[in-house]
């Protein structure tokens, strides 16, 4: 058997590369499930042509070629977003994973503003990515890019400033967004949970997020996890809930320079 030459083996690392990044880029959005659909396609239509079936299969071959046709007009804001990456030098970067310290100053910054927007009944939803991109959610809220503190939590929070109503996302150690949408879960929640309740687990079913939730009604403190909430969360609890959330800095790693 003749050698692979070099050539080819960079050749094929760098498509794998190149693929595994556009993987990252469209993680966590919209795009993964028409993906899933397309390949739920073609697989039904491999079996089709395989079994025989001549009608089932050209109505196969028709509906793939009408969605291959349609990929970019459904697909348009995850190219755009990853023509930004490539333009801004974003393509290969990643965050740097939390540290201990980063880790430690950015729960405890979360967990004192939770306390004081408990004891004062305001309403909050804070919003910490991990592996799956939240791209789609930041871009609907205001771009912030700062330094975590729970002055600028409680601040952003205030009733009747114009963000107060929307999440702020956490990505790292710095918020990324203020004011951001969430989708609303379709899952049977308990009758005294309002929107931001539903807010946090319907964007905890689409990504491996974590999202902190503050009742306006009643001051209760939630976390939401993997579709699934923890409530009556006191102070102790919350700093215990996110620092088994956050401390493996493996599960924030989004890229391989920076």
């Amino acid at each position: 058997m003749p050698a692979l030459p070099m050539v080819d083996v960079f050749d094929v690392i760098i498509v794998a590369y190149f693929i595994y990044r556009l993987m990252l880029i469209l993680k966590g959005t919209r795009a993964t499930a028409i993906i899933k659909g397309l390949a739920i396609l073609f697989i039904a239509n491999a079996i089709a042509r395989y079994a025989g079936f001549r009608t089932v299969t050209w109505i196969l071959t028709q509906g793939t070629t009408v969605v291959l046709v349609a990929l970019p007009i459904v697909f348009y804001p995850e190219l755009r977003r990853a023509l930004e990456h490539l333009g801004r030098g974003q393509l290969f970067s990643r965050l740097t994973a939390f540290g201990q310290s980063d880790t430690k100053n950015v729960i405890d910054a979360v967990v004192r503003a939770a306390r004081i927007l408990s004891q004062a009944r305001t309403g909050a939803l804070i919003v910490f990515e991990r592996e799956v991109g939240l791209e789609e959610y930041i871009e609907s809220g205001v771009q912030i890019d700062g330094a975590i503190s729970s002055e600028l939590l409680l601040n952003i929070f205030t009733p009747l400033t114009p963000l107060h109503d929307g999440a702020v996302i956490i990505r790292g150690n710095r918020i990324v967004s203020a004011g951001s949408f969430l989708p609303l879960t379709d899952a049977a929640l308990p009758p005294e949970l309002g929107t931001r309740h539903r807010a946090a687990v319907g964007v905890t079913e689409v990504s491996d997020c974590v999202v902190v939730v503050v009742s306006e009604e009643t001051g209760t403190i939630t976390i939401a996890e993997g579709g699934a909430l923890r409530r009556n969360l006191d102070e102790n609890q919350l700093r215990a809930e996110l620092t088994q959330a956050l401390e493996h800095a493996g599960s924030l790693w989004r890229g391989w320079f920076k």
